[in-house]
């Protein structure tokens, strides 16, 4: 039977077949990305020395209500950056850290305070206190997502009668992110950064941007900015060491459990 389409051109067909491996053969593995950081500087009287004599804490992410559940696991993303990062800084997990407040029936008081902290940005000192003796840590993260987009743009396509042969496209991500550091002894806010990221990736395949790649670089910058003093940075592919936190997607597939199959779903992009 007769295609009821018309037949696309050999030239197109040839054009077509020969620029897909060329195109997959001139990108990389890696994105495309850029994190632009401010942060405050440390008071005088704060050494971050200090964050390595005793356990570190890290709450759980906070989001506007327009992000929530966009959020939820960046704590457990910040833990493992920061075993990285700063090795000799000891991290209590973030599922430890939830059984401990929840163990000495502080639930109610860690919502409130984090009901209240969307509003004014600050953790209150007395909840603080009483969190502290719970979990056993002096010093504590709170990360805050503030923005999260993913965009995905048409660079080159083959437009025929009928149909379009879509060649490359590009997918971007943008994240803005805070982060602060408290001590929960005093309530003192000894440091807090604000960070922009974007993420870009050009390809002929369907895989997307990861969110869980975004935050990775953006926190491995903010803490660089911690770990070094520094109050305004950029950082991109060039920072190799950062740019090694992303996953490779031979590192994602090590990481699911043996029994996993392909027909299981794979959790948030």
């Amino acid at each position: 039977m007769r295609s009821p389409y018309p037949a696309i051109p050999v030239w197109a067909r040839w054009c077509a077949a020969l620029s897909l491996p060329l195109l997959a053969g001139c990108s990389s593995s890696l994105y495309g990305w850029q994190v632009r950081t401010n942060s405050s500087p440390p008071p005088a009287s704060f050494n971050q020395a200090v964050l390595a004599q005793e356990p570190v804490a890290i709450f759980g992410a906070l989001a506007q209500p327009g992000l929530l559940g966009t959020e939820v696991g960046m704590e457990t993303i910040l833990a493992q950056i920061l075993s990285k990062v700063a090795p000799q800084i000891t991290v209590i997990p973030p599922g430890t850290m939830l059984s401990l407040i929840n163990g000495k029936g502080l639930a109610d008081e860690y919502m409130t305070m984090r009901t209240a902290a969307l509003q004014t940005n600050i953790l209150d000192h007395g909840s603080l206190q009483k969190l502290r003796k719970a979990i056993g840590a002096r010093y504590v993260f709170q990360p805050r997502l503030t923005a999260f987009t993913q965009i995905m743009t048409e660079r080159w396509k083959l437009k025929f009668p009928l149909i379009d042969l879509r060649i490359l496209e590009t997918r971007s991500s943008m994240m803005r992110v805070s982060l602060q550091l408290w001590d929960m002894e005093t309530g003192a806010l000894h440091w807090a950064a604000l960070s922009e990221t974007t993420l870009q990736s050009e390809a002929v395949s369907q895989d997307p941007v990861y969110f869980d790649d975004a935050a990775r670089v953006t926190f491995g910058s903010l803490l660089a900015d911690l770990l070094n003093g520094k109050t305004a940075s950029t950082y991109g592919p060039l920072n190799e060491f950062i740019d090694q936190l992303i996953q490779r997607p031979s590192q994602k597939n090590s990481e699911l459990p043996p029994a996993a199959s392909a027909s299981e779903p794979r959790g948030r992009p």
